[in-house]
């Protein structure tokens, strides 16, 4: 995964903050073979925004928007392709995704050239990349959120008592509203990660081709778990990257963020107590402390814009890549000090829009969130004590909560029937996907499933991390469909 890509994500996920049982239409199946797209004649042309990479292409494809009515209103889906330059060892298409919800895949096959993704898979795949429904190009939603509820984000206020908890609501309860009465709200029940699975057999289709491989991660690693779910016949190589537990990005997917930061700080405080240059501490515990005290310190008086959620949100959000740990210490010791804040800080949401919007159509409609103020402030209460860092905000009270009703189809069940065809791929220390929930996802998966385990802190193994023992067993895999006989701990590799 591509680090600046993962750091966008996380900005719509997390800054100023980074889904149970649904209705179905009895005796309607969603997952049939018969309900997918009729395949387009695709045709293939430059994207145009990719200038700086010639060898992208790209085009669209007419989905059905409600694959139980597959003859009634299409979609467009735009996807790309970075077709393998080698035809004699092309074995197949490889589909992408980059993460999100509500994060564009559009340029990321390139993205995954340009960087570390090895020939020999080049050579062995066209690589796919594409929007998912409600986002970028294809099909986009909105919320109408204006710059002020952008720059809040998506994780709430930190709340420090149930009072918190209960002024939050109104602000929640508004959002939902504006989503479900935008000009895209017909969109709600259908812009879900089951839709965006079938989505991406229509594109399987649509190629011609009789299987799909799969290359995704962070939110990715559960749109990868459901579509080898719907279609496990129709699925090759699955790799599953940075994972979310088998619910996907629901309550406790959200709550476990806290546990992320838990688990990712002490790299961080090492980090910071090995440069004194900084001022934050020569120990461990010096910069832990350090943290506590910038954030009470900013919840009663921001500094330079940036308050005491803004502040846990941007060093979550920030250490997902071992590169960004000195802009976080600088950060920290420009608010320490009051002086002028390092570039990007924090970023900026006025694009976001769209992202955010996305990212609610699908967290929001995939599964039910608690309905009641009274369950939030008893997980704040919880997690603010188990996990002091961030449990006040990542428990907290969103727009899931005032969410229509209204839902398609319960939730994708992920399980062990179908092929042994998926290599998860995690490392030890991920903020933003926990191992916590990756080992809920590996039990679930049972004998489907193989999941190597890097000892590296940050979010996203392959092929932009460090550690060759992870990394070459992706490879291996995805070229040779050989996979570690039986699950993998890899030991730590010192940065390169």
């Amino acid at each position: 995964m591509h680090k600046k890509t993962l750091s966008v994500a996380l900005a719509v996920t997390v800054v100023t903050v980074t889904a149970a049982a649904l209705t179905v239409t009895p005796g309607v199946s969603v997952a049939t073979p018969d309900t997918v797209a009729t395949p387009n004649t695709l045709r293939w042309g430059p994207c145009s925004e990719k200038a700086d990479s010639p060898r992208l292409e790209c085009s669209t494809l007419e989905v059905p928007l409600d694959y139980r009515n597959p003859g009634g209103r299409q979609i467009e889906i735009a996807i790309s392709r970075l077709a393998s330059e080698d035809p004699s060892q092309r074995r197949g298409v490889l589909l992408t995704n980059p993460g999100g919800p509500g994060i564009t895949g559009l340029g990321y096959p390139a993205v995954l050239a340009a960087s570390k993704l090895p020939q020999e898979v080049l050579d062995s795949y066209d690589v796919i990349g594409f929007d998912p429904r409600g986002t970028g190009r294809s099909a986009p939603v909105t919320c109408d959120l204006t710059l002020a509820q952008r720059n809040r984000g998506n994780l709430p206020p930190y709340a420090h008592n149930a009072a918190d908890v209960a002024r939050q609501a109104g602000s929640a309860r508004t959002i939902a509203e504006q989503c479900a009465t935008s000009k895209t709200a017909s969109m709600l029940p259908h812009t879900t990660t089951a839709n965006t699975a079938r989505d991406m057999d229509s594109i399987r289709e649509a190629l011609g081709e009789p299987k799909l491989s799969y290359l995704g991660g962070s939110y990715g690693s559960y749109l990868g778990a459901v579509y080898t779910t719907l279609f496990p016949g129709r699925s090759d190589r699955v790799v599953l990257d940075s994972n979310l537990g088998p619910g996907g990005y629901d309550v406790t997917a959200m709550r476990l963020l806290a546990r992320g930061l838990e688990d990712r700080f002490p790299d961080f405080a090492a980090f910071a107590a090995a440069h004194p240059e900084y001022g934050l501490g020569t120990t461990v515990r010096q910069v832990t402390a350090k943290f506590f005290e910038l954030a009470k310190r900013l919840d009663a008086k921001p500094v330079r814009g940036i308050d005491g959620t803004l502040f846990r949100g941007l060093t979550f959000d920030r250490l997902y890549s071992d590169a960004s740990m000195p802009s976080v210490a600088e950060m920290w010791q420009a608010l320490d000090k009051d002086r002028p804040l390092p570039p990007d800080t924090p970023p900026s949401m006025e694009d976001m829009e769209n992202s955010m919007a996305a990212r609610f159509y699908v967290i929001c409609g995939d599964s039910r969130w608690p309905e009641t103020v009274r369950e939030y402030q008893r997980d704040v209460a919880v997690d603010r004590l188990k996990y002091p860092m961030l449990g006040g905000s990542s428990a907290g009270i969103g727009p899931c909560a005032f969410w229509p009703d209204e839902r398609g189809e319960p939730p994708v069940r992920i399980g062990d029937r179908g092929p042994s065809n998926v290599l998860m791929v995690q490392n030890e220390r991920d903020p933003g996907t926990p191992l916590a929930g990756a080992r809920e996802l590996r039990r679930a998966f049972g004998k489907r499933a193989t999941m190597v385990t890097a000892d590296q802190g940050g979010h996203g193994v392959y092929p932009f991390g460090v550690n060759t023992c992870a990394n070459d067993a992706v490879t291996a895999f995805l070229t040779t469909g050989q996979r570690p006989s039986q699950d993998l701990a890899c030991a730590a590799e010192p940065s390169k």
